[in-house]
This record gives C-alpha cells, sequence and structure tokens, in this order.
C-alpha cells in the first residue's frame, strides 16, 4: 500500500513539474517576459512557487551563474525588491528597444496591494552551444521604480 501511494505522489509531483513551459528558439522576447511575469502574477499555482520555478526556466545561462541555483534565485524573488512581483494583480510590457541578440523592455506592474512600479526587463539571445542555442532568455531586471502608491 505505502508502494502505490509513494508512486502516485510521484506521478503527481512529475505530471505538476511537466507542466513547465521550456525555453524554444520558436518563442521571441515578448513571450519569454510574458510567460514569467504571467506565472509570477500567480505564483503558487499548480504549486507553491510555481511561478518562481517558472521564471527560472528562463533564466539566461549568465544570469543563473549570478544568481546561484534555483533555492538562491527563489530567496531572491523573496526579497523586497523582488516579492512585489509574486502574485501582483497586473503587468505590461512596453518595447524599448531590439538588437540582433539584445531587447529592451519596460514592464510596468501593480503589485497585490495596488502600488504601481517599473521595471528594465532585458532579454538575450543564448549564442552558445547546448540546450538553450539560440533560445531568449532573462539575463536582468532592474531594481523596482515606484510609480505610483494605491490610495
Amino acid at each position: 500500500m505505502r508502494i502505490v501511494l509513494f508512486l502516485y505522489i510521484l506521478l503527481i509531483c512529475e505530471t505538476v513539474h511537466a507542466e513547465l513551459l521550456k525555453p524554444s528558439p520558436n518563442l521571441d522576447p515578448q513571450e519569454v517576459i510574458s510567460i514569467q511575469l504571467n506565472a509570477l502574477k500567480d505564483n503558487n499555482s499548480p504549486y507553491i512557487n510555481a511561478g518562481i520555478e517558472q521564471t527560472w526556466e528562463f533564466a539566461h545561462p549568465s544570469n543563473r551563474k549570478f544568481t546561484g541555483p534555483l533555492s538562491n534565485f527563489t530567496d531572491m524573488m523573496y526579497s523586497r525588491s523582488y516579492a512585489i512581483m509574486l502574485d501582483h494583480l497586473n503587468h505590461n510590457i512596453i518595447f524599448v528597444n531590439k538588437k540582433p541578440n539584445v531587447s529592451y523592455f519596460f514592464i510596468e506592474l501593480t503589485d497585490k496591494v495596488g502600488n504601481k512600479y517599473g521595471f528594465q526587463w532585458v532579454v538575450e539571445k543564448v549564442m552558445i552551444k547546448g540546450e538553450f542555442k539560440d533560445c531568449w532568455m532573462t539575463t536582468s531586471v532592474s531594481q523596482p521604480v515606484s510609480l505610483a502608491k494605491s490610495v
């Protein structure tokens, strides 16, 4: 009985984690950001910190070297600067500039209590050989700038 229960739980966990979208050369820069922000908007669905994990999937290899493993990235997302992205109410992705392998966006985001913030979000095409070759992935997100306080 315990073995059956264990296998059932393992199957559920594998199914849940299999739902994460993966980087693909078919995704454009704005789609990559949209995937990440929509995941963070509902961070704990379908499991705790699923949004953070989905966002991590699209962290550029150079960004991963800077932030460390997923556990460190999760801690960073709960820091004062980035926690406002978790379970936010809405966001707007504004194109700023695109070069051949780098795209710049400005993100307007309303946190869960109605405060508005702005971020610069940069995605770069992975140019090194490997599983992410030619995929657009996030290289940096600036510290938030307060745009308006809720009333």
